[in-house]
């Protein structure tokens, strides 16, 4: 068998390499905050603020389409488990809203090192849990960025026993190994981040902090996006490869010459996975009759 990294690239994407290329020229390699005073500046740039509703005991901002919803979406914001907030995403989530005619749930979780884990995992459930009581029998999608993904993943382990109401999961470029121990994990054992959101943890294999060590059978269908330029690209191959050994299903695609977060970037390649996401959550939803 011979398997390489092109067979995960739609070859339509070489359209938006040079694009990228200048892009990450100008940018250079980016890293988030290394302490908490850089957290704390950070946060104090950040804008935005929309009206938030409670979820269940979780703040949740929600965002509908035009017309009559056929479907419920909850997604959560990424930020590396210490930054962030849902108003950050309204024109993502809105637009996500418009092109799907589902409603979008967004919980806004407690951010680390004030409140490390399991304050996320324990709003996600919460808020996850909201959902599937709030909503009925409406067809049911989950998705996230970034940590939000790996946030999506331990909420369905959480769940593990309703995780079948969601008809799949969108996830973009998480995080699934934090205890710096695979040769994944080596890339950012040494992040502020991780320090902040579980440095209290001994063993970070945890499967509600690291779900890549978790029992990943029977989760729903999954779409893994992820850049070829990713720090977490190894991550993301071996947690499509854990899922699909535990007989999951996994449609894993790799975006040539992108960083991580490029789908918030405003490029053909950008352009390109978000139109991706959408067509693979309208399939699921089409599907619901």
């Amino acid at each position: 068998m011979r398997l390489g990294l092109n067979g995960f690239i739609d070859p339509a994407l070489t359209a938006h390499v040079e694009e990228m290329r200048g892009l990450n020229a100008q940018r250079g390699t980016r890293r988030g905050p290394a302490n908490l005073d850089e957290v704390r500046e950070v946060r104090a740039a950040l804008t935005g603020a929309g009206e938030l509703v409670d979820g269940g005991g979780v703040p949740v901002r929600i965002l509908e389409p035009q017309g009559t919803p056929r479907g419920v979406h909850l997604d959560f914001h990424g930020g590396g488990f210490y930054l962030g907030s849902t108003a950050q995403d309204d024109e993502r989530n809105q637009r996500l809203a418009d092109a799907l005619g589902v409603v979008v749930v967004s919980p806004d979780y407690r951010l680390a090192p004030e409140d490390p884990w399991p304050a996320a995992p324990d709003d996600c459930e919460t808020a996850a849990r909201w959902v599937l009581d709030a909503f009925g029998a409406v067809p049911l999608t989950i998705g996230g960025f970034s940590a939000g993904a790996t946030l999506a993943v331990t909420t369905l382990l959480r769940l593990r026993e309703r995780a079948g109401r969601f008809r799949g999961a969108a996830l973009q470029f998480g995080t699934y190994d934090l205890s710096g121990r695979t040769p994944a994990g080596r890339l950012i054992r040494d992040e502020y981040f991780i320090e902040a959101y579980a440095g209290h943890v001994r063993d970070r294999t945890i499967p509600d902090i690291s779900p890549i060590y978790g029992d990943l059978r029977d989760l729903p269908p999954l779409l893994m996006i992820v850049g070829a330029l990713d720090v977490l690209l190894e991550d993301n191959l071996a947690m499509a490869a854990r899922v699909c050994a535990a007989g999951g299903s996994v449609d894993l695609r790799v975006y040539p010459e992108s960083q991580h977060g490029f789908t918030n970037r405003s490029t053909g390649m950008a352009k390109a996975a978000r139109q991706d996401i959408e067509r693979w959550l309208a399939a699921l939803l089409d599907s619901a009759g």
